[in-house]
């Protein structure tokens, strides 16, 4: 076995890079990602909860990587055991979080776009997940309301109503994904994975996403100082050729 580059790691988004947009991850990405854990330690950042993650990477997705960190880090593991963990609901307080949630339900509910359909928002340990036409919405759909909020910026000024709303709040939100945006504290973005990442043992961090342009949820990690160099990426198999390049 090759011996594994010292005080360096790559770490990769989820939805667009490890996988198409909510799809499952291939066989043939997941078994060049086994032969690469070999040369170089890997690390996995998503948005999602655990249990999509899984959903994504396989059930056994925790093990597979030096680390996993679900919620941006806010659900930490390491070597496949659990970490640290921290909650959106706490930081927030009940009454905060009733007032935030009927208005973002009053909104939708006012919203003229041509579908809606179910689940349109996702409370998660470390975030809410607000989705206009909600989660339940089929593949298809979900493409077709990505074209839609392209040319409507449907997301874009829902965010920005809720950003003077709820300016108090101490609150920042990320579009991702085709559907939906998050919303958690400041600093609850992607970078806050980084402080399990020490830096005397960590000197090289690669960051590979698809949302890396200012208001996507991987802005934040790609132009953060630790991070040595970003890739932006379109597809798995963009990540899997700047990889090659990287790691030949």
């Amino acid at each position: 076995m090759t011996s594994r580059i010292p005080n360096t790691i790559c770490l990769f988004d989820v939805d667009g890079t490890l996988t198409k947009p909510r799809n499952v991850v291939t066989a043939e990405m997941k078994q060049y990602l086994a032969t690469l854990i070999t040369r170089v330690q890997l690390g996995v950042v998503g948005g999602s909860d655990l249990v999509k993650i899984q959903e994504q990477l396989g059930n056994d997705c925790v093990s597979k990587f030096d680390y996993l960190f679900a919620e941006n880090g806010l659900n930490a593991f390491k070597a496949g055991a659990p970490l640290a963990q921290q909650s959106f609901k706490n930081f927030l307080g009940e009454e905060n979080l009733k007032k935030f949630l009927n208005f973002v339900l009053h909104y939708i509910a006012d919203l003229d776009i041509p579908i809606k359909r179910g689940t349109f928002v996702e409370f998660r340990n470390g975030m809410l997940n607000v989705s206009p036409i909600g989660r339940n919405c089929s593949q298809s759909e979900r493409e077709e309301f990505e074209k839609y909020d392209k040319q409507h910026n449907i997301r874009s000024t829902f965010v920005n109503v809720l950003k003077q709303k709820f300016a108090d709040l101490g609150l920042q939100y990320s579009i991702g994904g085709q559907i939906s945006f998050d919303v958690f504290p400041i600093g609850w973005d992607k970078t806050y994975c980084l402080q399990h990442l020490p830096a005397d043992q960590y000197t090289t961090i690669y960051f590979f996403g698809d949302k890396t342009m200012v208001g996507g949820n991987d802005y934040e990690i790609s132009t953060h100082p630790r991070i040595t160099k970003s890739f932006t990426v379109t597809s798995p198999e963009d990540t899997e050729r700047f990889l090659k390049e990287l790691f030949p």
